[in-house]
């Protein structure tokens, strides 16, 4: 979504900030350091500044810390300087430069993906002249930097960091090969990356880092060989790249060329992967949210989290392959403590359902599959940790019921992979696979597999799959129908041959793996025990007993809250509210019972912001009532303070508690703020930057989602206030369209409408309505409908959007062209509208064109004569790879010859009837002329009742010349109107009267170079 002036504007150099953004830590401590680095650089010559620079920093480790980082800064932000700066850094550093290193790290942490682009391409460079000098920890440097490097996206700023990162990578490659950890990272990051890079415009890409990895796997392959099976898995994905595949054979049939320390293929697959190589395939933006979602949000209200996610980084067919990497880093880096798995907090097993559903395509379901059981495949239980294994089964199990097709493709999944992972090793991953099984048993993840093996939803084939590959955890004894099966699956498999290199064709060509270290399940060198939840058929809702949470409140604040769940009266409520408010602000209240106490909260007034809360009659007493509600306490305190008062930021952070625990307290909070009148924009902003999604525009869509679940009739009164309080997020946002039109009403969508056309709502604006509206076309038909009616009650010119007329089809967009048809019709035609409308393929079922042509010769037929032989000239005269050119870089649909002649044979057959004589008038007839000349056979031939037209007009003037200038004599007006219009035409024909004596076809080939010349380019230019 393109963002409003307001939004990017920057208050600082370094970093993108927003106009209610407080400013930033780290900028801040930059820019005063740059300033005593002005201080003592003033009045020095360029080639001079090191001396006081040297003796400032000689002072202290502060003095050196301000040198440097003012140094730092200008690299950043100013490239003329950049070389300057860099030396002067080199010659006052005096240690080794550990406090660039250290901010360039704290850079790379947080604050990467806020860099403007300047600094942006000034840090590549640093970095590379860090390398360069052979600096001390440049390579932790350059793990950060791999590390933003995302996977599944292929935007020009995310390839050109990675095409940045190799070049640096293969200029210094002896450098590179000092770090056996850089080298492994490298290898791991660029293979991963190899899988995203294989559209046609990617492959020099490609290539370059096939070269990188291959030079490194071959050079250094035991070095690459502490990545683990993870290796293997990545190797897969690539195998069919012909460099790869050699190395994949190498790999395969002769692992001691690779190395002569290396054995077998066998113990790289039973070899786990650190958790450093799997978290390095998430940006740090993505590992924070992921880890916010299974360590804060409750279970059940994680759905708005996961959409947020979503849009933001699986919104694309390409990103897909980023769930691999997910569902691998979940499984094998976050094993939360066993007061999180007791607890009511999301698990990580309904999140790697979720990326499940978000793989649409089979192939990228395939891999996902592979990436959530590749650790059950070598399994041992000596090495590996259940909770690698732990989300698979507790996916399956709860998946039975409410989606058992999951549960079904996860189990055939299971059974297949053991004979098609590779042939040479199926007793090894069926042992795995069993290995995985026992323990699951035995840890108590699941009581029995049994169950879940013998479900009677399962088809009697997968049954019987299941019973043959895993009968020690299949209790009950086969039925007649599953003996059956279990004959017809023998009979299949020794009927199949088994290709030998099905591992070398890389079936699961982009699956992801990666396992925790030993020190993950260790404490104090002893082995983590794991306490499992009891499992349960469904999860129940949280419990509305406050009592738990009283303990941890004080004497004081438990007495108001107990208070308060004792009352009814609506009054008395508001009274105690107040009173907890109030406390709140007491100096000696402990911020540690922000979150206990939005937990009781919550539980109190859950039914009060749930359901419908706007009155059927609005009105400002209706209104003043709501407003004087006890949940509404805290949003008042709020409004009544300024931003600078203590107590301000204190009601927030309790509002922000409460967010986490309430879902729908943000549209109450916009509701509030527009029913008090209060400033809503200022208000809900700094709300939304505080809470943990941190940003206005993602905080302000999952509201209005909410709100659209909950309270139709609220989001309807709240649109006008949120697209005029936020026309950044707002005019732009097709998601949030979709939200309104999805969800209204015929009467709610009147209402609208009159808001909009009475200036009161704004929801379009002419720069992004075309692509708003090319978005909508794949929406529901009465969303459609609703969609363009707001439009055509802006005041946007139907200009605007009339270049979407070529991309309509008559039978899969009906919705659009009805709503253009009659607006367009009121339209006078100009010469670019009759092009646009000209524009849209030809197709003989399709009456759009020709009904808009018709509707407008009945209105303005001398404008539309005019405007037909404007185009047709001007579309013949226009070179032919020219007018290509023209159609791939514009905007305009491209409008050629042969789609002009084709709407208008149409008009033609449409006016046979009629008393319509549109192409008997002369324009229109010399501009015909003039595309015969030029248009090629088939279409002439397809074409030859149009241009017969010409040439019974030209056979009609081709008579003798007394009768002729007879005819001039005693001419109709129309005539003498036309020979007022072209006098050339009457010269050339009186001033030669030896054309008496000339034959027929001779008249007839002079008036066609007569009437040819009327209509020189020389006019039309």
């Amino acid at each position: 979504m393109e963002t409003s002036p307001a939004k990017t504007k920057q208050t600082g150099r370094l970093l993108i900030s927003t106009p209610v953004d407080a400013k930033d830590k780290l900028e801040a401590e930059l820019e005063g350091c740059v300033k005593i680095l002005q201080g003592l650089t003033n009045g020095r010559s360029e080639q001079e500044p090191y001396d006081p620079l040297t003796r400032h920093a000689c002072q202290g480790p502060q003095g050196h810390k301000e040198v440097c980082l003012g140094l730092l800064h200008l690299i950043l932000t100013e490239p003329n300087q950049a070389q300057r700066s860099f030396r002067n850094l080199m010659l006052a550093t005096r240690d080794c430069m550990s406090v660039i290193v250290e901010k360039l790290k704290e850079i790379m942490r947080g604050k990467f993906p806020k860099l403007q682009d300047v600094p942006r391409t000034q840090l590549l460079w640093l970095v590379k002249e860090l390398v360069k000098n052979n600096v001390t920890k440049t390579d932790e440097v350059l793990m950060y930097l791999m590390k933003q490097i995302a996977g599944g996206d292929i935007s020009n700023k995310n390839l050109g960091l990675a095409e940045n990162v190799l070049d640096i990578l293969v200029e210094h490659k002896d450098w590179l090969l000092k770090s056996r950890l850089l080298v492994a990272l490298s290898v791991y990051t660029y293979l991963r990356l190899i899988a995203d890079h294989g559209t046609p415009i990617l492959l020099p890409l490609r290539q370059k880092e096939v070269d990188l990895c291959i030079c490194l796997l071959r050079d250094r392959f035991m070095d690459c060989c502490v990545i683990g099976r993870d290796l293997v898995r990545l190797l897969q994905s690539v195998a069919s790249i012909p460099e790869m595949e050699l190395l994949w054979r190498d790999l395969l049939h002769n692992p001691t060329s690779l190395s002569p320390d290396f054995n077998s293929l066998l113990d790289l697959l039973t070899a786990k992967t650190s958790s450093r190589f799997l978290a390095c395939r998430l940006t740090p933006d993505m590992e924070k949210k992921i880890l916010f979602m299974t360590s804060k949000v409750r279970f059940g209200q994680q759905k708005r989290y996961q959409h947020w996610f979503q849009k933001q980084y699986l919104s694309t067919a390409e990103s897909q392959s980023l769930c691999c990497d997910l569902i691998r880093y979940i499984c094998g880096v976050i094993h939360p403590p066993n007061k999180i798995l007791n607890s009511s907090i999301l698990p990580r097993w309904a999140i790697v359902g979720w990326l499940l559903t978000t793989c649409t395509s089979p192939v990228a379901a395939s891999k996902a599959k592979l990436a959530l059981f590749y650790d059950w495949l070598f399994f041992n239980s000596e090495k590996d940790s259940i909770m690698n294994i732990e989300p698979v089964i507790l996916v399956m199990h709860h998946s039975m019921k409410p989606h058992p097709e999951i549960t079904v493709t996860l189990l055939d999944f299971m059974c297949k992979i053991i004979t098609h992972f590779w042939p040479p090793l199926e007793s090894h991953v069926k042992q795995g696979m069993s290995n995985s099984l026992k323990l699951i048993e035995e840890k108590g993840v699941l009581p029995q597999i049994a169950p879940l093996f013998g479900n009677p939803k399962l088809d009697t084939e997968l049954r019987s799959m299941l019973r043959k590959r895993f009968p020690d955890f299949c209790s009950s004894p086969p039925t007649v129908e599953e003996k059956k099966e279990d004959k017809r699956e023998d009979k299949r498999e020794s009927d199949m041959e088994v290709d030998s290199h099905v591992l070398d064709k890389a079936c699961y060509d982009n699956a992801e793996a990666a396992f925790s270290d030993d020190e993950d399940e260790c404490i104090k060198g002893k082995k983590r025990v794991i306490s499992f939840p009891q499992v349960t058929s469904a999860i129940t809702e949280e419990s509305a007993d406050i009592t738990p949470f009283l303990d941890q409140l004080g004497n004081t604040m438990k007495e108001k809250v107990v208070q308060l769940q004792k009352t009814s009266d609506s009054e008395m409520q508001s009274v105690l509210m107040q009173g907890i408010v109030d406390l709140i602000l007491e100096d000696d209240f402990e911020t540690d019972q922000m979150s206990t106490l939005a937990s009781c909260l919550a539980i109190l007034f859950k039914s009060d912001f749930g359901g419908d809360v706007l009155p059927d009659d609005i009105s400002e007493q209706s209104l003043e009532e709501y407003v004087r509600k006890p949940q509404c306490l805290l949003f008042r305190g709020l409004c009544a303070m300024q931003e600078d008062n203590a107590g301000f930021s204190v009601l927030l952070d309790m509002l922000i508690e409460l967010y986490q625990k309430e879902n729908n307290l943000g549209y109450h909070l916009l509701y509030y703020l527009k029913a008090s009148k209060a400033a809503v924009g200022k208000t809900y902003e700094l709300f939304a930057h505080a809470t943990a999604l941190g940003d206005l525009h993602t905080c302000l869509m999952m509201d209005m989602k909410a709100c659209q679940e909950n309270d139709v009739r609220l989001l309807c009164y709240l649109i006008p206030t949120i697209y005029s309080e936020f026309p950044g997020e707002t005019l732009h946002s097709v998601e949030l369209l979709n939200m309104i039109v999805a969800v209204i009403d015929p009467t709610q969508l009147h209402e609208l409408m009159c808001h909009a056309m009475t200036g009161n709502l704004v929801m379009f604006r002419i720069d992004a309505a075309l692509s708003t509206l090319m978005k909508s076309l794949e929406w529901e038909t009465f969303e459609q409908y609703s969609t363009w009616q707001l439009f055509l009650a802006h005041s946007i010119p139907l200009e605007a959007i009339l270049p979407i007329l070529s991309d309509l089809n008559h039978k899969e967009h009906p919705e659009a062209l009805s709503c253009l048809l009659l607006p367009l019709c009121r339209e006078e035609p100009t010469e670019d509208v009759l092009k646009m409308v000209l524009s849209r393929p030809w197709h003989p079922e399709d009456l759009f064109t020709n009904s808009v042509l018709r509707h407008w010769l009945s209105q303005h037929e001398d404008i539309l004569s005019e405007h037909v032989r404007a185009l047709l000239i001007k579309t013949n005269n226009q070179p032919r790879k020219r007018q290509t050119i023209r159609s791939t870089s514009s905007k305009q649909a491209q409008l050629t010859l042969e789609q002009i002649l084709e709407h208008l044979d149409t008009l033609r057959l449409s006016l046979t009837d009629t008393k319509h004589n549109f192409f008997s008038e002369i324009p229109v007839l010399q501009a015909l002329q003039h595309a015969q000349a030029n248009c090629n056979e088939s279409h002439s031939v397809r074409l030859k009742d149009l241009f017969s037209l010409v040439e019974e007009c030209e056979d009609s003037q081709s008579k003798p010349s007394k009768r002729r200038r007879k005819a001039v004599v005693k001419s109709s007006p129309r005539s003498r109107k036309v020979a007022l219009a072209h006098p050339n035409e009457e010269e050339s024909i009186s001033s030669s009267p030896s054309d008496e004596q000339d034959s027929k076809p001779k008249a007839a080939k002079r008036k066609r170079k007569d009437l040819s010349a009327v209509s020189s380019d020389n006019e039309w230019q």
